[in-house]
C-alpha cells in the first residue's frame, strides 16, 4: 500500500532534491522504513482522540447529560480555544529553536504524554450535583489544559514531515497515513463507545446510553490510554530519526523584538496567507459542522446508538479513501488544484442529505432507506473530505523550504503552530454558532429526542445549511491564491542546495 515511498525506488530524480544534506552531517540520510513511517502515523491517534471527544462528545456530554447550560458549554469551549491559541505560536517556535540531545522535537513529545492523558481522563468526571457556575468553571480549567497538552504534543510532531522528507509527494504520503491513522484510532474508541459501552448503561430509567452519567468516566479512561500509548510509540518509533533531523539555528541573543520580529517575517509570506485566511474560514466551519454533528444524527435523522455506532464504522472505509486518494490526486492535479477540486465536490456535498429532508424528499425517518442513504453518503464525503485536509497539510510543509529561502530560517514550527493557532482561536466561533443555532432551533438542555418537536428539528437543519455552505466556498477561493506548485517546490530545493554546497 505504502510501497511508492518506502524503499529507495521512491527517492526518485523527479520527487528529491538533489542535495538532502542534514545539519548534523554530511550526506543524504537513509530512507524512511515502514516501522518508522507507522510508528509516526500512530502518533496521530492521539490528537483524533481528543479531536473526536471534543467534535462529538463534550457539547452534547455537558449540555444534555449533566445539564450545563448549552451556552455555558459553547463559552467555556470558545475561551478554552483562545487560551490555548496563546501557546501554539510559543511551543511552534521554541520547538523551532530548541537546543537539546534528543533535537528540537522529541522533548515535547514525551514530555505531553502523561499531562495530556491525565487531564484527559478527569474531563470526563466533573464533580456530581455541582452549581452551573461550578460546572462552568470546571469544564473550562479542564478544557485549558487539555488544549494546551495537545499543543505541546502535536505542534513538534506535526513539524517532524517536513524534517522526514523534502520531497513533494512523500510528504503527501507521509500525511495521509497519519490522517488516516487520526480518523481511525480517534473513531475506533467512538465506535466502541456507541456499540459496546453506550449498551451497557441502558437501564429501566435511561433508554439510551447516550444519557446516562456513568459510562463518560470509562469513556475517557479508555481515550486517555489510547493517547498516552499512541504518544508513546511514535516518540520512540521516530527517537532513531533524530540524528538525521535539522538542528535548531546557531544561538543568538534573542530578545521579545526579536521574536516577533522573526514570527512577522515567517508569516508574511504570500503563500502562507492565502492557506491562513482558509484554515480561518475551515475553523469556524468546522467547529460549526462538529458541533452539532451527534445533534444531527441523535435528533435530525433520529438514529439509535447502535445506527450512530456503524455511521462512525463507515469513517474506516472513508479513511481509507482518504489514504489511497490523496497521494492519487497529487500525482496528477497537484496539491492545489486537487484540493479546490475535491474540496468542492466534498464541501457542497456535505449538506446534501439535510436539504433534501428539509425539502421534504426524503422517507420518513426510521426507514432503512434514510440509515443507508446517510450512511453512504457520509462515507464519501468524510473521504474526500480526509483527502482534502492531506492536501491541505502538505500544502503547508511546502511553505517551508520556501520560506527559508526568504528567511535564512527553517520554521516548521511555526508554520504549524500558525495554523493551529488560527484553528483554535476562531473554531470556537463555530461552536458558538452551533450552540446559538440550538437555543434558536428551541433545543433545551437534557431535551430527549423524543421530547423535541419537528419544528424544532427542521429549524437546526434550515438554520445550519446556509451558514456553513457558505464557509466552505470561501474557503476554497481562499486556496485559490496559493502559489506554491511541484515545480516551484523542486527550485526552491534546487536553490537551497546550491546555497548549501556553496
Amino acid at each position: 500500500m505504502y510501497n511508492q515511498s518506502d524503499t529507495p525506488a521512491s527517492a526518485r530524480s523527479s520527487d528529491l532534491p538533489q542535495s538532502t544534506r542534514t545539519v548534523r552531517g554530511e550526506g543524504a540520510p537513509p530512507p524512511l522504513s515502514r516501522p518508522t513511517k507507522l510508528a509516526f502515523g500512530i502518533g496521530a491517534i492521539a490528537p483524533g482522540v481528543t479531536a473526536a471527544a471534543f467534535d462529538f462528545f463534550l457539547l452534547i456530554f455537558y449540555s444534555q447529560v449533566v445539564g450545563l447550560d448549552a451556552r455555558l458549554v459553547g463559552l467555556a469551549l470558545m475561551i478554552s480555544l483562545l487560551c490555548d491559541a496563546i501557546s501554539d505560536p510559543i511551543v511552534g517556535y521554541w520547538s523551532d529553536n530548541l537546543r537539546s540531545r534528543w533535537g528540537r522535537r522529541h522533548p515535547f513529545l514525551y514530555g505531553s504524554a502523561i499531562p495530556l492523558a491525565a487531564s484527559f481522563y478527569f474531563l470526563w468526571t466533573p464533580p456530581e450535583h455541582a452549581t452551573q457556575t461550578a460546572l462552568f468553571w470546571y469544564l473550562l480549567s479542564l478544557s485549558v489544559i487539555v488544549r494546551t497538552a495537545i499543543t505541546f504534543y502535536r505542534t513538534p510532531a506535526s513539524a517532524l514531515v517536513p524534517e522526514l522528507t523534502p520531497a513533494y509527494h512523500e510528504r503527501t504520503s507521509l500525511y495521509s497515513l497519519r490522517y488516516f491513522l487520526a480518523w481511525v484510532g480517534g473513531n475506533a474508541v467512538s465506535v466502541w463507545t456507541f456499540a459496546v459501552l453506550f449498551p451497557m448503561f441502558v437501564t429501566t430509567t435511561i433508554a439510551d446510553g447516550r444519557f446516562n452519567r456513568d459510562a463518560y468516566p470509562i469513556y475517557g479512561l479508555v481515550g486517555a490510554l489510547a493517547i498516552l500509548l499512541s504518544i508513546l510509540v511514535s516518540a520512540v518509533g521516530t527517537h532513531a530519526r533524530i540524528l538525521y533531523l535539522k538542528s535548531a539555528p546557531p544561538k543568538r541573543q534573542l530578545t521579545i523584538g526579536t521574536i516577533f520580529r522573526e514570527l512577522i517575517e515567517t508569516l508574511s509570506n504570500r503563500s502562507f496567507v492565502s492557506l491562513f485566511i482558509a484554515a480561518m474560514l475551515a475553523a469556524i466551519a468546522g467547529g460549526l459542522a462538529a458541533g452539532l454533528a451527534l445533534y444531527f444524527l441523535t435528533y435530525f435523522w433520529a438514529f439509535d446508538e447502535r445506527q450512530t455506532a456503524a455511521i462512525f464504522i463507515g469513517t474506516f472505509l472513508a479513511a481509507g479513501i482518504g489514504l489511497v486518494l490523496a497521494p492519487r490526486v497529487s500525482r496528477s492535479l497537484g496539491k492545489k488544484r486537487g484540493a479546490i477540486i475535491v474540496g468542492l465536490v466534498a464541501f457542497v456535498g456535505a449538506p446534501m442529505p439535510i436539504i433534501l429532508r428539509l425539502v421534504d424528499m426524503l422517507p420518513p425517518n426510521g426507514t432503512p432507506f434514510i440509515f443507508w442513504f446517510v450512511t453512504i453518503a457520509n462515507i464519501i464525503d468524510v473521504g474526500l473530505i480526509i483527502c482534502f485536509q492531506i492536501l491541505f497539510a502538505s500544502m503547508l510543509a511546502d511553505l517551508v523550504e520556501d520560506s527559508e529561502l526568504q528567511t535564512g530560517r527553517r520554521s516548521e514550527g511555526v508554520f504549524i503552530a500558525a495554523e493551529t493557532f488560527i484553528d483554535k482561536a476562531v473554531r470556537g466561533i463555530g461552536v458558538i454558532a452551533a450552540t446559538t443555532i440550538l437555543t434558536v432551533a428551541g433545543l433545551s438542555p437534557g431535551a430527549k429526542p423524543e421530547d423535541v418537536s419537528a419544528d424544532a428539528i427542521w429549524r437546526m437543519g434550515a438554520y445550519y445549511v446556509p451558514i456553513v455552505l457558505s464557509l466552505w466556498i470561501a474557503m476554497i477561493v481562499a486556496i485559490a491564491t496559493y502559489r506554491i506548485d511541484k515545480t516551484t517546490h523542486e527550485e526552491n530545493l534546487r536553490k537551497l542546495a546550491a546555497s548549501d554546497s556553496g
